[in-house]
């Protein structure tokens, strides 16, 4: 006698929509997780992805755009930071042979690259004139700096202690005499562009280090040649008649 054959029943799978479900879980768990961690390095860049990603779900395909932009701005700002990093260790070994004093001393900051000259350099105690070594010194730098379109800002320094010249009455007059010093030989034994440095006297009151003992008022008795960043050397009287994207 033939068997019966058994119905079979196909049931519907009900629950595959956990299995999405838990996928989009897992996804905006690990979107957290990033922002999160952006948020707690950097918040000012947290709020920015914020509100760029606020409009793109909105609809706005110019955020896309906006975004870009402005991540590729912030990119080209690096490459010319680089570009004063190459300028620095250009000039750190140009002077590491004929430097054995540590006389000239390179920093990158927030407003470029800054070489700082001691007060022996380049000036005997009180003087405001250059020496004739300071002339080699200043031709090396002429050398590295000549073909920047940056703008250069040449600051005087000296110490606390008070000025006992008959000269200069202050430290103030002291300091911008000796930056313009600099700017003079540079302009008038270079043909550097005037209008593309300038000269700063700060005194006693931007010291590098405490004048506290007489090692550290040598220091402080200085001249600084600032390379700007292009940023800044935009902000510049006349410095729109150069172009700082090349």
């Amino acid at each position: 006698m033939p068997r019966k054959k058994r119905k079979t029943f196909h049931h519907d799978n009900t629950d595959r929509w956990l299995l999405t479900y838990a996928d989009l879980i897992t996804l905006l768990l690990a979107f957290f997780i990033v922002m999160y961690s952006m948020s707690r390095l950097d918040a000012k860049k947290f709020g920015e992805v914020t509100q760029e990603l606020q409009a793109v779900l909105k609809g706005g395909n110019n955020a896309i755009l906006r975004f870009k932009d402005k991540q590729s701005s912030k990119g080209q700002g690096v490459l010319k930071l680089g570009k004063l990093k190459m300028l620095q260790q250009l000039i750190d070994k140009k002077f590491e042979q004929i430097d054995k004093q540590k006389k000239i001393k390179t920093e990158i900051t927030e407003r470029g690259l800054v070489v700082h000259i001691m007060e022996t350099a380049l000036f005997n105690e009180g003087s405001e004139r250059l020496r004739n070594a300071a002339l080699d010194v200043l031709d090396l730098i002429y050398e590295e700096i000549k073909n920047t379109k940056n703008h250069i800002r040449i600051e005087g320094h000296t110490d606390d202690r008070p000025i006992k010249n008959i000269n200069f009455t202050s430290n103030w007059e002291l300091s911008v005499a000796r930056a313009t010093s600099v700017v003079q030989y540079f302009v008038e034994s270079h043909n550097f562009p005037a209008e593309r440095i300038s000269a700063l006297g700060y005194g006693e009151f931007r010291p590098m280090v405490p004048n506290t003992s007489i090692e550290n008022r040598a220091q402080n008795r200085r001249v600084d040649v600032v390379i700007l960043t292009d940023q800044l050397s935009i902000k510049e009287p006349s410095s729109s008649l150069y172009d700082f994207n090349g």
